[in-house]
């Protein structure tokens, strides 16, 4: 039985991805560098250090990473304090609520920084809800390396095999393989150009879930 449920969440819990996706391109134009849609999709799931390490690498930047990461997380600080167009992912809160009244523990593993989880969350009011959030910058390799997953699973009341993992990035599900942990792919609007074909499970809505049916995966 299900007793643990890891929530990735950039565009499973909340759609930063405009706001990162508006701070990024900012801060490559203050750098003077062409960065393709298709070259950015790939950095779906990576760290904010782990995307400026290639970007540092492939355009040869004189910058430090560390300086590079603190400007972009200013601007993205920035916007997402003055965006008001920023919600919850459609139906996860009732996912949320429901899963946590039924005694499912919740465990956020995002490749987001701590700052960022803080405001999400402080902004959402869904502390309550979870026993642990890991950060991405905790760990010198991002998804699809599955030691952030790893991690979580180490923070659960039950086994590995009594957890789950929910994801929409193709590097989120692979490191959820990878660590050997069931998934559930969230096919979203917002995160495009994502392979899901390795989740176990594939959603396109959150009320396709509820906790007795998550008890029961596997």
């Amino acid at each position: 039985m299900i007793q643990t449920v890891i929530f990735d969440m950039d565009g499973v819990i909340v759609d930063t991805e405009p706001v990162h996706h508006y701070a990024y391109h900012q801060h490559f134009k203050q750098l003077n560098i062409e960065i393709s849609d298709e070259l950015y999709s790939t950095y779906t799931g990576n760290s904010t250090r782990n995307v400026f390490q290639k970007i540092k690498a492939q355009f040869n930047l004189p910058h430090e990473v560390e300086d590079l990461i603190q400007t972009k997380r200013s601007l993205f600080n920035e916007a997402f304090d003055t965006k008001e167009d920023l919600f919850l992912i459609e139906g996860v809160e009732d996912l949320i609520k429901d899963l946590h009244a039924n005694g499912i523990q919740l465990i956020l593993a995002s490749s987001a920084s701590k700052v960022t989880i803080e405001r999400v969350f402080n902004r959402f009011n869904l502390n309550q809800y979870f026993t642990h959030k890991v950060s991405g910058e905790d760990f010198p390799k991002s998804k699809p390396h599955p030691a952030i997953f790893e991690h979580a699973a180490s923070l659960s009341v039950a086994p590995k095999e009594n957890c789950i993992v929910i994801e929409d990035s193709t590097n989120g599900i692979e490191a959820s393989v990878a660590a050997n942990i069931y998934c559930i792919g969230y096919d979203s609007l917002h995160s495009k150009d994502q392979d899901l074909s390795k989740a176990n499970l594939i959603v396109k809505h959150f009320n396709e879930l509820n906790a007795e049916k998550v008890k029961n995966l596997k």
